[in-house]
């Protein structure tokens, strides 16, 4: 009987000692195997001046390692656009874009997503400190910005998920506003 304890106890033990090691480096491994493809997503925006949030949902889809498309279906049609480093929206039949390299506090929100989205640690890092929390198939990572530009808009970025899956990103802005989008996969490439 003593014997079956001290395995119990030892499996215990390594299980707890293998979870703690899940950090940075594997969960950036996990994500970079992400071949991309199609999700759906809810969004909720929660602002201070309103009662209630403000929810959208639609279509995400993602073109490992540089474009990624967030399709506005509901409430209103919208269309946003990363592609390398022109970030374009679309809505109500008129359309903008941006150079990324000309706006670094875009460009450092817009790698938040493609970097963690893609496994890149170093893009990530440019911009954020990383913590990470779990296991490989019940994660999160949080991102909060190491520059005071970004910190003035931006206190922190919390992404969760399973493996090399992303399933839901919060942000919390400087202000105390708040976005939550929870993200379905439909499909892989």
């Amino acid at each position: 009987m003593m014997f079956r304890w001290c395995l119990v106890l030892l499996s215990l033990v390594f299980c707890a000692g293998a979870q703690a090691a899940y950090g940075v480096d594997q969960l950036m491994a996990d994500l970079a195997q992400n071949k991309g493809g199609r999700a759906r997503f809810v969004e909720k925006r929660h602002i201070a001046l309103l009662d209630k949030p403000v929810q959208s949902s639609g279509d995400l889809v993602y073109a490992p390692p540089d474009r990624l498309e967030k399709r506005t279906l509901l409430p209103k049609p919208e269309m946003v656009v990363l592609d390398r480093d022109m970030l374009s929206l679309e809505r109500d039949r008129r359309r903008m874009s941006i150079s990324l390299s000309s706006r670094p506090e875009a460009r450092a929100f817009v790698e938040s997503i493609r970097s963690t989205l893609s496994g890149n640690r170093q893009a990530l890092e440019q911009h954020y400190s990383l913590q990470v929390q779990g296991v490989s198939s019940d994660w999160t990572l949080s991102l909060v910005p190491t520059e005071p530009a970004i910190a003035k808009l931006l206190q922190r970025i919390t992404v969760s998920g399973s493996g090399s899956q992303v399933r839901h990103i919060d942000y919390l802005l400087a202000d105390g506003d708040r976005t939550e989008m929870a993200i379905d996969p439909v499909d892989a490439p």
